[in-house]
């Protein structure tokens, strides 16, 4: 049986079913504040937090991206979404789910997760998959054809209509060898035009002490190791896509959110911390317009 951690900091050691090797879902939850990771994985986050202290906070700025980005897009008009390496639902700590914040603009919207973790993918069905609207599926990013033709995936997307695939912190995961720019190619061809392609990545480009890199590293321990690319290799993942504006930047410089405004303020400010011009995590939407 899964226990809570006495000092609420997680799952404990003694669940007979919990695996012993360090899982990237468990540990991006750990850092967004959730209860579903272990000690060996919280151990790998204080490590990889070591060399880059602000990685709890790109971690929420992540999410905040993908909020900003769904919302815009349901704005827009999308109203489908595929969610590929989605990770652990996030419960509480302020955070929502993709189909929670697609849905708050168009109740409407469908919803695929998608995971190779099948652990992930168990959890995901429990707590997300009791809705028409959302399927919780077991796929592999570097097979696009077969997450597309997931029975259960096609049961709530229509592949003919607009679609919005959304790889968030996931294609850095995947090594040169697999060939992202080949596997967001083939997903492209699936895609009607009007769809659009979500990423963040992390980056080299502002790694001038090599701290990131070090940190990257660290994944190695997690059997999932995390290759840095510059902005012009993360850029060629958008190749047959118009970006929208800002195009490629940081995480946080994708359209923050404006500040509340105050009476000494000179001017709007947004919410995007202080250094987000050189953060060490991109982001981009681009839209498929053929």
């Amino acid at each position: 049986m899964n226990k809570p951690s006495s000092k609420g900091r997680g799952r404990e050691e003694e669940n007979p079913l919990q695996l012993r090797t360090p899982a990237v879902p468990r540990i991006y939850d750990y850092f967004l504040g959730g209860k579903d990771n272990f000690a060996h994985d919280r151990a790998v986050m204080e490590e990889v937090r070591r060399h880059v202290p602000d990685a709890p906070l790109m971690a929420r700025e992540n999410r905040a991206f993908l909020r900003r980005a769904v919302r815009c897009l349901a704005e827009s008009g999308i109203r489908q979404f595929i969610d590929i390496g989605a990770g652990m639902p996030v419960e509480g700590g302020g955070h929502q789910n993709l189909h929670q914040i697609a849905q708050n603009v168009a109740p409407d919207s469908r919803v695929a997760y998608v995971d190779i973790d099948p652990v992930v993918v168990s959890h995901g069905r429990a707590l997300l998959g009791r809705s028409p609207l959302v399927a919780v599926t077991q796929g592999d990013a570097r097979h696009p054809e077969d997450i597309l033709a997931d029975p259960e995936l096609r049961d709530v997307i229509d592949l003919d209509k607009p679609v919005a695939v959304v790889m968030l912190a996931m294609l850095h995961f995947v090594d040169d060898e697999a060939d992202p720019p080949g596997i967001v190619a083939r997903l492209r061809a699936a895609m009607a035009p009007g769809s659009h392609l979500v990423i963040s990545h992390s980056t080299s480009e502002f790694d001038t002490d090599g701290r990131v890199q070090k940190a990257a590293d660290v994944y190695k321990k997690a059997h999932s190791p995390l290759t840095l690319r510059s902005y012009a290799e993360i850029g060629r993942l958008f190749d047959g896509f118009d970006l929208l504006d800002p195009g490629l930047t940081t995480v946080s410089l994708w359209r923050p959110d404006l500040a509340p405004v105050s009476p000494w303020s000179k001017a709007p400010d947004t919410t995007a911390p202080s250094g987000a011009e050189r953060q060490w995590v991109c982001a981009g939407v681009g839209r498929k317009t053929d």
